[in-house]
């Protein structure tokens, strides 16, 4: 794979030629978007538009926002927005210093024991409702995707200083060892019942999200079995599984990791399982390459990631509307045309890292211009964060902006890697402390 994508505000401002987000306050002028002030504003900003409604005093966070800010559904919680929200208090107490971001991380933390942790089947409920701190089971089902979070939130809440979770990132990472890991593979299984019967399906998403988890897990312990386990899942996905789908990471497996082509063929807009090539999943992948690359410099994980990069740009850029569309075929051809927040916001991230690294400014000129089209169509200047899905011509579908899972954790956590690609910024610090095995909540 040998392309290379060139931005086209070298040729043609395509972004700036696209019709208007209905409804959305004009975008103020930004000077720089590689400005430290900038982001670190947009960050305060996102975090503002949550303030005044998230924090439910029974336990945990609402999960459901319109763009005003207001709650349209206050009982359903999601284990990923449970978990996102613990990571979004936990980074923010660490770049901010503002002790109620602490209070929230370890408010979010406590939730994940008392309203998604089953002790009867050791396992955290994928869906509940809560009503007056009293939980009732929507959805039991066990996924990997959900542990991923789970790791992550305990990793980033110990970096913030709250040595309660510490413990828990080994005891969350032995759960996933014996329900999912696959050695043979040297993946993850996706999916299982309440009682622990997995299921068939096997899916790349999962286990990328484990490989985020279980850098953030050797960065706030220091313990090599997380970074060598995000190495070996890493080469697995990018290098041994991408082979078998054209250079690229395909999302769904059959259970002897052979490609299913054919997974939801019919939903290429599914949430969590969508058929095609995953734009943002090629750009989060060469992300967490990079992030494996600053603790263990191994000789193939730049050029791999530039690969990525570049294919998800010469494939998924709408040039006429500016954006990257949400999914690809095998053939190439575009198979879902809408926008979504997260696949804008990875990408600068990681061009981010990319222009720093290869000190190429071509992922500069990406970076601004990703940032160009989302400034002036994906963020919301009126109320705050981020609208999270447009149609190709950049228009609104609802007044939905925060459903559950969304939280703005993709936004925000693209600013911090941003800023780790200016001039500088220092990479994020090894606690190195050993996590201690711990039974699980």
């Amino acid at each position: 794979m040998t392309t290379t994508a060139t931005p086209p505000s070298a040729s043609q401002p395509a972004s700036q030629n696209a019709s208007p987000t209905d409804s959305q306050t004009a975008a103020p002028a930004v000077a720089s978007f590689r400005d430290r002030g900038f982001l670190l504003g947009h960050v305060q900003d996102t975090l503002r538009f949550y303030a005044p409604n998230v924090f439910d005093r029974t336990g945990g966070f609402f999960h459901y926002f319109r763009d005003d800010g207001s709650i349209y559904n206050a009982h359903s919680r999601h284990l990923v927005s449970s978990c996102r929200f613990v990571f979004n208090y936990a980074m923010a107490y660490r770049e901010f210093g503002d002790p109620q971001h602490l209070e929230y991380a370890r408010h979010g933390l406590q939730f994940l024991r008392d309203g998604h942790w089953d002790p009867q089947r050791q396992g955290y409920d994928w869906e509940i409702d809560w009503r007056d701190g009293q939980k009732q089971l929507l959805d039991g089902t066990r996924h990997c995707y959900g542990l991923a979070f789970v790791l992550l939130a305990y990793a980033h809440a110990a970096m913030a200083g709250i040595e309660e979770a510490r413990p828990m990132i080994a005891a969350t990472f032995e759960l996933m060892e014996h329900r999912f890991w696959d050695g043979a593979a040297g993946l993850y299984a996706d999916e299982a019942t309440p009682d622990w019967t997995v299921s068939s399906y096997r899916g790349q998403n999962a286990n990328m999200h484990t490989t985020e988890a279980l850098i953030a897990a050797y960065e706030a312990t220091g313990h090599l079995v997380y970074l060598d386990r995000a190495e070996r899942v890493a080469s697995n996905i990018t290098l041994r599984q991408a082979k078998l789908s054209q250079g690229l990471v395909w999302e769904h497996y059959h259970a002897d990791w052979s490609v299913d082509w054919h997974y939801n063929e019919e939903d290429s807009s599914n949430i969590f399982r969508p058929w095609g090539f995953q734009p943002g999943h090629q750009t989060e992948w060469a992300k967490l390459l990079l992030l494996i690359e600053r603790h263990r410099p191994l000789p193939w994980l730049l050029p791999r990631a530039i690969e990525l990069f570049d294919a998800a740009m010469a494939h998924a850029w709408d040039n006429d509307h500016g954006g990257l569309y949400y999914g690809f075929g095998p053939d190439y051809t575009v198979c879902d045309h809408d926008k979504y927040f997260w696949v804008q916001a990875e990408t600068f991230a990681t061009a981010a890292l990319l222009g720093k690294r290869t000190g190429n400014e071509r992922f500069w000129d990406w970076y601004d211009e990703i940032w160009r089209y989302s400034w002036k169509h994906f963020v919301d200047h009126r109320y705050g964060a981020w609208y999270r899905i447009l149609t190709c011509d950049n228009r609104k579908y609802s007044d939905e902006k925060s459903p559950a899972g969304k939280t703005d954790y993709h936004t925000m956590g693209a600013c911090y890697e941003a800023l780790n690609g200016l001039p500088g910024r220092g990479m994020a610090p090894v606690v190195g402390r050993e996590a201690a095995p711990h039974d699980a909540p």
